[in-house]
């Protein structure tokens, strides 16, 4: 096989996971904008996700969250989404948005609370075993705002311990992901702020545990692309939350600030053997002003770019480079690949998969967008909190 067939079957097997509640309505900390034709349950995320599917051919699965996409038959669900081509991805749960949790969930100093947070991540594995999803993502708000709040130390102690019940209600084949975030909601201390906190975590918790990076969770300027390939030698890489930022966890389209970085993330995917593993890629992203489908579209196709371009990377003359110690030489090689336009090589590779070339224009003129305006109409639509 040629290198340049090689790169190619590689695009073809690439799968983006896409977020249920990015088919949904969101906004900011002041204002949700309603756009028309956003389903308004759980059945019609699957229906739209279908259509990523349809048109990029490397979105067969969706995460859902729970309680937003919690319906009374998850077989059912899941046997919907497989009438769409799709299947059910990462559940993710959610212990951030009820009043008992103001303090925090499996974190909490109140037992009960705790209790409570861990019996919903309890209630997640039992969806996961009925729509047949792999993974359990987890991301914590917890953490607190005032030194003296709480005890860090005792909060590390009852993370641990709600982690480890959780950790042993997995099946075979099942995962725990471990997210995390530097700051927000919590501004002094947050219980899971960075990859080395999840990642001693999941080291304790044993195989099934793996660390998410979300691109967007970092303070400006750290090197992105050094925690995955560190997390990727260990072995504890369980996926990427993709999405951009400008200034702290904008939840932008992956790709929209930073381009050139995203590369840097995928080639280290690339070089750590990542691409041809577990690794799950997901999307999690708010399309906050712009049509969903389409963004969602765009976002898979810049997952797709970046791919493409670390995949052309010249190894063997990078590692020569490297070698001889000649700086300039490797980071041109790098850079050789980088400002290689991708697109007719994409567009090519979904011509033999049997896709339209432009995803983008091939939705746009497929009516589906201008169907649910016209049918969606009336229920209540779905967004944060439904």
């Amino acid at each position: 096989m040629t290198e340049l067939a090689a790169v190619k079957a590689a695009l073809r097997t690439q799968a983006v996971e896409t977020p249920s509640w990015a088919y949904g309505n969101s906004g900011t900390r002041f204002k949700v904008f309603a756009q028309a034709g956003v389903p308004r349950d759980p059945f019609e995320k699957l229906d739209d996700a279908g259509k990523v599917h349809e048109f990029t051919g490397v979105a067969p699965t969706v995460a859902l969250h729970i309680p937003w996409d919690r319906v009374d038959d998850y077989a059912a669900l899941a046997a919907h989404a497989a009438d769409r081509g799709v299947r059910i991805g990462a559940v993710n749960s959610n212990t951030f948005q009820d009043d008992d949790y103001r303090l925090g969930s499996i974190c909490h100093p109140d037992a009960a609370v705790r209790r409570k947070a861990v019996d919903h991540l309890l209630e997640c594995v039992g969806i996961m075993d009925a729509t047949g999803s792999r993974d359990l993502k987890l991301w914590f708000a917890d953490g607190t705002n005032y030194p003296g709040q709480d005890d860090i130390r005792s909060r590390q102690d009852r993370l641990a311990e709600g982690l480890a019940e959780v950790y042993e209600r997995l099946g075979e084949g099942q995962r725990m992901l471990l997210e995390y975030k530097l700051f927000e909601p919590a501004f002094y201390t947050t219980d899971v702020p960075d990859w080395g906190t999840a990642y001693a975590h999941c080291l304790k918790l044993g195989e099934k545990a793996k660390v998410v990076v979300d691109t967007g969770h970092h303070a400006p300027g750290t090197n992105i692309e050094f925690i995955v390939a560190s997390l990727l030698r260990e072995g504890k890489l369980g996926g990427f939350d993709f999405n951009s930022r400008f200034y702290a966890d904008d939840d932008l389209m992956v790709g929209a600030a930073d381009p050139f970085q995203l590369f840097r993330i995928m080639y280290e995917v690339v070089r750590g053997g990542g691409f041809s593993s577990d690794v799950a890629f997901m999307l999690d992203q708010c399309h906050n002003i712009e049509g969903k489908i389409p963004a969602i579209i765009r976002s898979v196709m810049n997952v797709q770019e970046a791919t493409a371009k670390a995949l052309l990377v010249d190894a063997e003359a990078l590692a020569a480079a490297q070698a001889d110690g000649d700086v300039l030489e490797a980071n041109a090689v790098l850079m050789d690949a980088y400002n290689t336009d991708v697109r007719p090589l994409l567009r090519e590779v979904r011509g033999e998969m049997g896709l339209d070339p432009e995803p983008m224009k091939a939705y746009r003129a497929c009516g589906w967008g201008e169907k649910v305006v016209a049918e969606r109409v009336g229920g209540q639509q779905a967004g944060w909190g439904a």
